[in-house]
């Protein structure tokens, strides 16, 4: 494909990347402690938060997938964003009352409190190497092979150090509060632009619904699949999509740092469910644009070359900055979240109980220079990846091998109160063990089931797992852990005089509400 973007464009989009910078510069002088840097102070509204989380969701290879995925094979991939909302919604009733009671920087140091430090480091260890080889690495790989659709003779390993080092920049200087400012920006500019292209592809089909769904092939537009179906079979939507939501909407640092740096319970609980209504909206402007390609494109040989094909034929000059502004802008807020989450963790479950008089001023640059480590490490190892594609679409099944343990002993363990730290240790140790055996088998051709239902059996396990070796090891401290259980009271704290229209129950039950209405649609 030839690239079809003008002087305008490219203007637009090199504006943009000073605008960034800028963000990031000017709250750097700000960021003077290790909870400016790590947490924005907690100063975080509902807005900043709902907005940056969306965001930092979306990166540049799921609006190309997404759109691709849809214009090949259907929409089935979508439940993974519109979905969404369900995770969220506990979130919001259980998880922000107790995180934001405990005062923890990190999610690990929730397992701390609750169980042990052995499990703290082993959940931390694993996020950090998840974050940066995995979704910062992946997220640049992804994002250069985007860009390259667009302007075809960029250089993989050039535009990937580009990537890291302005995202590295300004999250270096300024945190979290850099990373949710810039991903609010980044938000808007992404809803805007590809709102724009959906709203003309839908003019080009006469704004009529049932055009789009003659032009598409049958069960195109339905997410409930055969039990055979190699994308999403109908077991793996109910065993494995809600539980690899709950880990990265209640448990990822990655995710849901900007919900710890919430000024209070209200903005957090408010701010969650503004995501999960957001989340509803890739499917309108992502997915459907995908769809609707089939009839006005129908000779696009490649998937991944469905939305950059869409954006440079649909859009004048201009918008074209504008979209691929926006493409830039999910590339770079998964880059800097995953950073500044990294560097977090680093630093609060590493580096600080190693050093327990260490001072603000030093925090602030232990968490500098390991965020511009971690971003050297993400920009040599992306164009690596290159070299190892079949590996890297298995490495993508290795969020099935790590999700299991964490869920269960998250979601089980502040329900029963009588799981303790050797239970959680080993659920850990022993369910993260039977992942990578299923993973080895399944790669020997020894195992077939799709990875979603993997991660539905591997559950089972790690709960049986969970409550025999903490009923065979000595119960924990019924008092010690009473602040990291579920207790009464606790969905509605903080909730206790405010109106019903600004009660966020009421919210999440529309929310509900209006994710199982689209599942009956889309059935």
């Amino acid at each position: 494909m030839e690239s079809h973007i003008s002087t305008i464009d490219i203007a637009i989009v090199i504006g943009y990347f000073i605008i960034v910078l800028m963000i990031g510069f000017w709250i750097s002088r700000k960021t003077k402690t290790g909870e400016d840097l790590f947490l924005g102070g907690r100063t975080f509204g509902w807005g900043l938060i709902g907005l940056s989380l969306f965001a930092s969701n979306i990166s540049g290879s799921t609006i190309v997938g997404l759109a691709g995925a849809a214009y090949t094979t259907g929409i089935v991939n979508s439940v993974y964003e519109w979905m969404s909302g369900l995770p969220l919604i506990i979130a919001a009733l259980i998880f922000i009352p107790l995180y934001l009671g405990s005062k923890i920087t990190t999610i690990p140091e929730f397992l701390e409190k609750r169980f042990d430090r052995r499990s703290q480091l082993f959940f931390s260890a694993a996020t950090i190497f998840s974050t940066i080889m995995i979704e910062t690495a992946g997220a640049l790989y992804a994002g250069s092979l985007v860009l390259q659709t667009f302007i075809p003779g960029l250089v993989m390993w050039q535009t990937s150090l580009i990537l890291a080092v302005v995202a590295g920049v300004y999250t270096a200087g300024g945190g979290l509060k850099a990373v949710v400012y810039t991903d609010a920006i980044q938000a808007v500019i992404l809803i805007i632009g590809c709102g724009i292209i959906t709203w003309i592809l839908f003019g080009k089909m006469d704004y009529d619904w049932s055009k789009v769904l003659q032009s598409a092939p049958e069960g195109h537009f339905s997410v409930v699949r055969p039990i055979d179906d190699p994308g999403l079979p109908w077991p793996g939507l109910l065993m494995g999509v809600p539980f690899l939501g709950f880990w990265y909407w209640s448990t990822n640092q990655f995710i849901f740092q900007r919900v710890l740096g919430a000024k209070d319970i209200k903005q957090a609980r408010w701010g969650v469910v503004l995501a999960g209504f957001l989340k509803i909206i890739p499917l309108f402007i992502m997915v459907f644009p995908g769809a609707m390609a089939i009839s006005l494109y129908p000779d696009i040989a490649n998937g991944d070359a469905v939305f950059p094909t869409l954006v440079t034929k649909v859009l004048p000059v201009g918008l074209v900055g504008l979209v691929l502004a926006g493409v830039i802008s999910a590339i770079m807020s998964s880059v800097d979240s995953a950073l500044n989450s990294s560097s977090t963790l680093m630093v609060i479950d590493f580096i600080k109980p190693k050093k327990p008089d260490i001072t603000e001023k030093q925090i602030v640059k232990y968490g500098r220079i390991t965020t511009l480590i971690l971003m050297v490490i993400a920009a040599l190892w992306a164009p690596q990846i290159q070299n190892f594609t079949g590996l890297w679409d298995y490495l993508q099944q290795m969020f099935s091998i790590l999700v299991p343990p964490i869920a269960v002993i998250f979601l089980v363990g502040v329900f029963y109160k009588r799981g303790n730290g050797a239970g959680a240790f080993w659920t850990l140790v022993l369910g993260t063990l039977a992942g990578v055996i299923l993973f080895i088998l399944e790669q020997f051709d020894l195992w077939h089931l799709h990875y979603t239902m993997n991660v539905g059996l591997l559950i089972l396990l790690c709960i049986v797992i969970f409550v025999v070796v903490s009923q065979l090891t000595p119960a924990p401290d019924a008092e010690k852990i009473k602040l990291f259980t579920y207790r009464s009271g606790l969905i509605k704290e903080g909730f206790d005089t405010v109106p019903w229209y600004k009660n966020y129950l009421y919210q999440t039950v529309l929310l509900a509400l209006t994710i199982f209405s689209i599942l009956i649609w889309l059935w």
